[in-house]
């Protein structure tokens, strides 16, 4: 009756008992050496400048929101999708559908750009 997951239960075993192996073998061979310099911050190569609680300007907060609404807008275009390959013969609604929302979309992205929404100065 449990015969079907044996498989199951031999690969759970094998990927934790994997786990330990690496992490202490990691743990083992290792020399870690706390300098100064490995306890510093690192950022893409560059060294930190500064304090990290500075005040950052509000275009950089209204870009950053700009980006993830037309993001999340991008994301609902996949659903559609499917739904436009799998439904053939409502086809002409959902075109009509996606079409007056980009026509949102694109008034909404015009718009932002022409108050300055997205300049950096």
């Amino acid at each position: 009756m449990l015969q079907p997951y044996i498989p199951l239960v031999v690969l759970l075993v094998f990927v934790v008992a994997n786990a330990v192996v690496m992490l202490g073998a990691s743990h083992l061979l290792s020399s870690y050496a706390r300098t100064p310099v490995k306890l510093q911050a690192y950022e893409s190569g560059m060294p930190g400048l500064g304090d990290a609680r500075g005040r950052f300007s509000v275009k950089f907060y209204l870009v950053a929101m700009l980006f993830i609404i037309f993001d999340i807008e991008v994301v609902f275009m996949v659903p559609w999708a499917v739904a436009f390959h799998q439904l053939p013969e409502r086809s002409g609604y959902l075109l009509s559908a996606m079409l007056i929302f980009l026509g949102i979309l694109t008034v909404g992205f015009i718009y932002a750009w022409k108050r300055g929404a997205l300049e950096w100065v």
